[in-house]
């Protein structure tokens, strides 16, 4: 039987991964109480039935009262007035964390009113699914990265508490700084969804332009790369209001790439061609070398961001359950 790590564990938001956090802790006995907490009611019925806790309440300050751990799992731009409601009721030695996927945003939204004595370390498990609401899997985090982005002064046994809790719950562990993070994720989660909902966009504008049945004809690469702008509409635009800067760069930069690709298109230069699919198709090979592929568990991991793992992660700590997959591409393709 697995330890407990923490007597009581609040759980302030229960979509894809405060559901997901729930079974886990549930499975791996993790914790002696959770405590929901949503501040909408029919989310929360969803919750209570499913029994994913303990106890439920539309108020985030008695999910947290007397918590050992913490878990914020609401939109980016929710995460100060959460913070301030429950900050009377963290108590002391406490761990809050977060899991949003901007961290410098979070981070100054929330480190002001986070009470002395609690250790705040905010945390990104790099994994979802496009569904919103509670579609949550116990084995969401198995064999994917959670990085931590700890703060100047961190306490190291917190840290390493936190740690123990994400390994426990499938995760691989890396750290890095939230600013260091949030280019990255520009790049590797952030624009992905953007370039998703923008094809879907002029996809949507040339059928009505042309009269003709685009989307209803479109063929499997449309629909995987569109599968993103499935995702939470609110989620997304936290995330370009809350780490612009950095997105607009990433933007910038593909944009200077597709305009040499388009160059290259123009003037049938077809070893420039050759040489950018190939090495484009190396890097998709290495993600499925990295297990990161799409998991036939019936969710989907977020592989767009498994390139993180070399770009970010400053400590590793694999998880020797999980084997890592070689790539095995029909070379006909």
């Amino acid at each position: 039987m697995s330890k407990r790590l923490f007597g009581k564990i609040g759980l302030v938001g229960i979509g894809p991964i405060g559901s997901s956090l729930a079974r886990v802790i549930c499975r791996e006995r993790l914790a002696g109480h959770i405590a929901i907490a949503s501040g909408g009611i029919e989310t929360l019925k969803r919750a209570e039935k499913l029994k994913l806790g303990d106890t439920y309440t539309t108020e985030a300050n008695e999910a947290v009262r007397g918590a050992d751990l913490v878990v914020v799992s609401v939109p980016v731009g929710a995460s100060g007035a959460v913070a301030e409601e429950i900050e009377p009721a963290l108590k002391e030695g406490a761990i809050l964390t977060e899991v949003g996927s901007a961290k410098v945003s979070a981070i100054a939204q929330m480190q002001p009113v986070v009470p002395e004595g609690v250790h705040f370390i905010p945390g990104h498990p790099l994994t979802g699914t496009e569904k919103s609401g509670d579609a949550g899997f116990a084995d969401l985090f198995e064999n994917r990265w959670c990085i931590l982005t700890p703060l100047e002064g961190t306490d190291l046994t917190a840290l390493e508490k936190l740690s123990e809790f994400w390994r426990r719950c499938g995760a691989n562990i890396g750290t890095t700084d939230p600013q260091h993070h949030d280019t990255t994720l520009a790049l590797v989660s952030h624009l992905p969804h953007i370039i998703a909902y923008n094809i879907v966009g002029t996809a949507a504008d040339l059928e009505t332009v042309t009269k003709s049945k685009v989307i209803k004809y479109s063929a499997s690469g449309f629909r995987d790369l569109t599968r993103l702008a499935a995702s939470d509409p609110r989620t997304w635009h936290d995330m370009c209001l809350h780490n612009r800067d950095a997105i607009l760069e990433m933007m910038a930069r593909f944009l200077e790439d597709l305009a040499h690709l388009q160059r290259a298109i123009r003037w049938g230069e077809g070893d420039k061609l050759f040489d950018f699919f190939t090495r484009a198709r190396a890097i998709r090979c290495s993600i499925i070398e990295e297990g990161q592929n799409i998991d036939a568990s019936g969710y989907i991991p977020s592989a767009r961001q498994s390139g993180i793992r070399r770009s970010l992660a400053q400590q590793t700590a694999p998880s020797p359950r999980h084997p890592q997959g070689r790539c095995q591409l029909d070379p006909s393709l």
